[in-house]
């Protein structure tokens, strides 16, 4: 069930409505489970099995790592967690894309062989969000650092929760299960901000990033028939699509639950006011980086263990986060070039330079300096982007090629700065907190905003786009 559909905004308000006239916490956590798996089935039935699979599995892997004392026998435990939900990941996203690269790689000595055993599979919505957050409940059980809860009801909410169950953001279990298995309080000021959330989540979506994607698509799919320009704009277009398209999810996410009177984790925080590339990754998909950082780069040693071993933890964490993202060798480059850029800052020792991330806080208008540092770290994130939208690798290379050689001034596709001058505007506008937007004092102001984007979102709704993120 996708977040702009009519289906979702029949299927909100029936739950919504459910959920509160039976304040109960059992019986809002059994709707809770039902309505999840509806909202997940709507896609694929089949699915479920999978979902539900895995948190079975996990459910009981961690009793029994709790009901144990003896570390090697918990080693072994958690082991089962993490083959498990790392299996299901090879299985249905990485297989064939390891089976191909094996038959391409024997073809470079001489040998044809016919590819007969690629699997014809569907690549289930969600499926790296929703393990990777049953592998973290496991992790911190082992580590000691959470209590098992023996509610299965409770556990596979906390597995499933609808709102953001197929693309983040990536909750800890130490932050969502509580809330599940505490009473939860209708707030008015809470739903109100959800709402909030909704609409401008909605807004990025179907405004900003879908009338992008009709500028975006033409470009990447003729870039050989077209000057360097264009594939400019092209690329810049797309650094504004992808943001608005995943962070509009986000915000639809976290205002969605805030109905339900359950916060979720920010996911975004304005990752184009960034002002060097470390900066970039604590406000970009954080869910993601900060899972990545705590359960793989600090396991590994961080950066206590000496100048190469940090070297090569950031090269694992950040390929490792580029193959997370699909099963394509554009992924795997895409996250080499920014494991570059990361060790740029790294081994000068300025990758926790930015103190603060709310840019210019006391002034309107950033200083030279920040200007600066904004522009070279958005066209140094931009140029990878590249390697993220195209199809190959040979396609990414192309396409710099022609946009750096085949210099001249677009004459066509210019009407999508007017998307990338509104996000950017708003976002300043919105730059000290990325939670309350359309937070207006004027009620004249504030309902005047909320028709014009209803107005916008309505305007725009034909094309009914799937979101970027759900392909991971």
């Amino acid at each position: 069930m996708l977040f702009n559909s009519l289906e979702f905004f029949l299927f909100l308000p029936i739950v919504f409505f459910l959920y509160w006239k039976y304040n109960n916490i059992k019986t809002q956590n059994i709707l809770i489970l039902i309505s999840s798996y509806v909202f997940y089935g709507w896609w694929d039935w089949r699915f479920l099995f999978l979902i539900f699979m895995s948190t079975v599995v996990d459910y009981f892997v961690v009793l029994s790592i709790e009901n144990n004392s003896d570390s090697k026998k918990r080693k072994r435990i958690l082991y089962i967690s993490v083959f498990f939900n790392l299996a299901l990941l090879g299985v249905f996203k990485y297989f064939n894309f390891f089976i191909d690269s094996w038959v391409d790689f024997i073809s470079v000595f001489g040998y044809n062989i016919e590819n007969t055993w690629s699997l014809k599979i569907i690549l289930p919505v969600g499926i790296s969000f929703y393990t990777f957050q049953t592998m973290s409940y496991s992790l911190d059980v082992y580590r000691r650092e959470l209590k098992t809860t023996k509610d299965f009801i409770s556990f596979a909410s906390f597995v499933s929760f609808f709102p953001q169950l197929v693309a983040g953001p990536i909750e800890r279990a130490s932050h969502l299960l509580p809330q599940i298995l505490n009473k939860r309080k209708f707030s008015y000021i809470q739903s109100v901000e959800g709402l909030r959330l909704i609409l401008w989540g909605l807004f990025k979506k179907v405004v900003i990033a879908d009338s992008l994607s009709l500028l975006v698509n033409p470009i990447f799919d003729n870039y050989l028939n077209l000057n360097g320009g264009v594939l400019l704009l092209g690329l810049i277009y797309f650094s504004f699509q992808i943001y608005c398209d995943f962070s509009g999810y986000s915000d639809i996410a976290i205002g969605t639950a805030k109905l339900f009177g359950i916060e979720l984790r920010s996911n975004f925080i304005f990752p184009y006011f960034s002002r060097d590339i470390g900066e970039f990754w604590r406000r970009w998909h954080i869910s993601l980086s900060s899972w990545f950082k705590d359960y793989l780069y600090i396991p590994l040693g961080g950066s206590k263990k000496g100048k190469w071993m940090s070297i090569r933890n950031v090269f694992i964490i950040f390929i490792v986060s580029g193959f997370w993202h699909g099963a394509n060798l554009t992924f795997i480059i895409w996250g080499l070039a920014h494991s570059m850029l990361y060790l740029i800052l790294s081994l000068k020792n300025q990758n926790r330079k930015v103190t603060t991330l709310i840019v210019s806080k006391d002034s309107l208008f950033p200083s030279l300096k920040e200007c600066y540092q904004i522009t070279i770290t958005f066209l140094s994130v931009m140029i990878t982007w590249v390697f993220f939208r195209s199809d190959s690798v040979t396609d990414a290379f192309l396409y710099l090629l022609r946009m750096f050689t085949d210099i001249a001034f677009p004459n066509v596709y210019r009407s999508g700065f007017i998307y990338v001058i509104l996000i950017v505007l708003f976002d300043w506008w919105n730059r000290k907190d990325e939670r309350k937007p359309l937070n207006i004092n004027s009620f004249y102001f504030r309902w005047t905003s909320y028709v014009i984007l209803i107005i916008l979102i309505l305007g725009h709704s034909g094309q009914k786009n799937e979101f970027i993120y759900f392909q991971f």
